[in-house]
C-alpha cells in the first residue's frame, strides 16, 4: 500500500502526558529526512501502556506538532493509507504476528507469575548475575502448555533468543553494532493482558507501515538487537536505524522536568516563538554548514545533513534559548509583533483598550528590543496603562553603582518644576523636539542632560529603566505627562 523506494518515518509518542521537548527534537529530524526525500512523515500514537495512558495527551502532542510547523502526512487525526494509526487499534495485527512467531518456534508462552519473577530477579540480582528472565518456560513440553492454557493459567509470550552467536546492526551515525546474544533477555512481546510490549509493537508497526529510516534517542540502542532479532524471525528487512544523542542538562545528566521545563507547550505559554523553538531544537546535535545559529525551519530543511549530526549528548542552555527567542521576536515587524502578542493572549486588555491601533504598535516598537519573551511585554507596559506608585527618593539623581545621590531634594523639586514649565509651554509634542528643549533646559541649569532626564524618567514611566523617554512620553500625550510631572512635583516636596 505503500511506494517501497519512498522515504518514510514516523513519531510515536506514548500518551502518558505532556508533550515532551525531546521528542519534538526527533520529530524535526524525522519531518526533515522526510520532507528531503520527498516521502511522507507519519504519527503514530503508542498507546499499549494503559497504566500510564493521559487522556487529552495525544491532542496535545498533535496540537505542538501544528505549533511547531511539523506537519505530517498521516496520523490518527488525518488518516492515511496504512491504519489504524493508534497501537491500541491494531491489536489483532500484533497477535497475529505472536502466532507467527510461536509456530516457528521464535517464541513461546511463559507463566511465571510476577511474584517468582520478582524473586528470581533478587536472587539474580544477589548472585551477581544479569536480572533477566532464566527462560524456566523456554523448553516446556507442549502437553503441560496445553494443560495450563486449558486450565485458563495467565501468561505472556517471550521472544525465544538464540542462546549462540551475536546480533549484528549498523547504525547510521555510530557504524556497526554487535551484540553476544547471551547479553540480550528473552524479552516478553504479549503481557498477560493481550497487549503487545513496545518491542513487538513497534516492530510490526515499523515493517506494516513502511518505515524506512527509524530514527529515534540513543536509549534505545540497547533495545536494538531485540528488535533486529524480531525482523529476522518475522523474515522481514529492518529499516535504517538512526540513534540520536540524548539532550542533556547543563550538568549532563539526562533532560528531566525536574532541572528544566520539558513540555514544549510551556514554551508557548512563556512566550517563546514557534520560529524559535524549531531553530534551537534544529541546534542541538546538529550544526549548519555555514556555522550561522540563527535560522528558519525551511533552511534547517535544505541543509541537514547526517555528516553534521553529532553523536555526544548537546546541552539544553537556557540562556541560550532565551538568547535565540529575543532574536526572532526582534525579526518580526512591530506590526507582526503585536498581532503575536494579541493572538498568543500576551496583549493586556487594558492596554489595547487604551490605545488605538497605532499607538500600540510604537509601544511594541519601543519594546521590542528589550523583550526576550512574550510574557515580558506585559510587565514592562504597565505604566502605559496606569501611574505606577514609586517612592519619592527615586526622583533623585544618582550615580555609580552604590546609586549615590548627585543632587539634593530641594535641586530635584526645582527640576522638575522647571521641566513641567517647559513641557506645558509645548506645542510639537514629539520625541524630538522634547529631548532638544530639555537639553537646552539642563544647560542653562548647570545640569548633565542624563542626570536632568533620570526624574523625569520616574515622574512618568515611574521607574528607573524604561523604554526609551521621549519616545514613550510622545506614546502617553503631552495631557497624561503633564499629570504624572505634577504628581511628581508633588511628592518631590517632601524631600526638599
Amino acid at each position: 500500500m505503500t511506494d517501497p523506494a519512498a522515504v518514510r518515518t514516523r513519531i510515536a509518542p506514548s500518551p502518558t502526558g505532556e508533550p515532551h521537548i525531546g521528542n519534538m527534537y526527533i520529530a524535526l529530524v524525522d519531518w526533515a529526512v522526510a520532507r528531503q526525500a520527498g516521502g511522507q512523515f507519519i504519527l503514530r500514537v503508542e498507546d499499549t501502556d494503559r497504566t500510564r495512558f493521559v487522556e487529552g495527551a495525544e491532542r496535545l502532542f498533535i496540537e505542538a506538532l501544528h505549533w511547531l510547523g511539523l506537519d505530517h502526512d498521516e496520523g490518527p487525526d488525518v488518516g492515511g493509507p496504512v491504519g489504524p494509526y493508534r497501537q491500541s487499534e491494531r491489536l489483532n495485527l500484533y497477535r497475529e504476528q505472536v502466532e507467527r512467531l510461536l509456530e516457528s518456534g521464535h517464541a513461546y508462552r511463559c507463566f511465571c507469575t510476577p511474584e517468582r519473577l520478582a524473586e528470581v530477579r533478587k536472587s539474580r540480582q544477589k548472585a551477581g548475575q544479569d536480572t533477566g528472565y532464566d527462560r524456566k518456560c523456554r523448553n516446556m513440553a507442549d502437553a503441560e502448555v496445553k494443560r495450563l492454557l486449558d486450565a485458563g493459567e495467565p501468561h505472556t509470550v517471550r521472544l525465544a533468543v538464540p542462546l549462540e552467536g551475536r546480533t549484528r546492526f549498523i547504525d547510521a551515525l555510530r557504524g556497526p553494532i554487535v551484540i553476544d546474544n547471551r547479553e540480550v533477555d528473552d524479552q516478553v512481546l504479549l503481557k498477560s493482558d493481550s497487549f503487545p510490549t513496545y518491542h513487538l509493537a513497534v516492530v510490526v508497526d515499523d515493517h506494516l507501515m513502511g518505515v524506512t529510516h527509524v530514527i529515534r534517542a540513543e536509549e534505545w540502542i540497547v533495545s536494538t538487537p531485540k528488535h533486529v532479532l524480531l525482523y529476522e524471525a518475522l523474515g522481514w528487512d529492518p529499516p535504517r536505524f538512526h540513534h540520536m544523542p540524548l539532550i542533556r542538562n547543563p550538568d549532563r545528566s539526562k533532560l528531566s522536568k525536574r532541572k528544566n521545563p520539558t513540555n514544549v507547550l510551556w514554551y508557548r505559554e512563556q512566550g517563546y516563538l514557534p520560529e524559535a523553538v524549531v531553530n534551537f531544537l534544529g541546534m542541538l546535535g546538529h550544526s549548519m554548514p555555514d556555522g550561522r545559529e540563527v535560522f528558519t525551519r525551511d533552511e534547517f530543511l535544505a541543509e541537514f545533513s547526517w555528516d553534521r549530526v553529532a553523536t555526544t549528548g548537546p546541552v539544553f542552555d537556557v540562556d541560550k534559548f532565551e538568547w535565540l527567542n529575543g532574536m526572532w521576536i526582534r525579526r518580526l515587524s512591530p506590526e507582526a509583533l503585536a498581532d503575536r502578542l494579541r493572538d498568543e493572549g500576551f496583549m493586556p486588555e487594558d492596554l489595547a483598550a487604551k490605545y488605538a491601533d497605532d499607538q500600540i504598535v510604537a509601544i511594541v516598537t519601543l519594546m521590542q528590543e528589550r523583550l526576550k519573551k512574550l510574557s515580558q511585554f506585559a510587565e514592562g507596559v504597565g505604566f502605559f496603562i496606569n501611574r505606577e506608585p514609586y517612592d519619592a527618593g527615586d526622583l533623585i539623581p544618582t550615580k555609580g553603582k552604590k546609586q549615590t545621590p548627585t543632587r539634593t531634594g530641594s535641586e530635584t523639586l526645582a527640576a522638575l518644576e522647571k521641566m513641567h514649565t517647559v513641557l506645558a509651554d509645548m506645542t510639537d509634542w514629539q520625541a524630538a523636539p522634547m529631548e532638544t528643549a530639555l537639553r537646552g533646559l539642563a544647560e542653562e541649569m548647570g545640569w548633565k542632560p542624563g542626570e536632568l532626564f533620570m526624574p523625569l524618567r520616574v515622574a512618568v514611566t515611574c521607574r528607573r529603566v524604561s523604554t526609551p523617554l521621549f519616545e514613550t512620553m510622545e506614546v502617553l500625550g503631552k495631557d497624561e505627562c503633564l499629570v504624572r510631572l505634577a504628581a511628581a512635583v508633588e511628592a518631590a516636596r517632601t524631600l526638599a
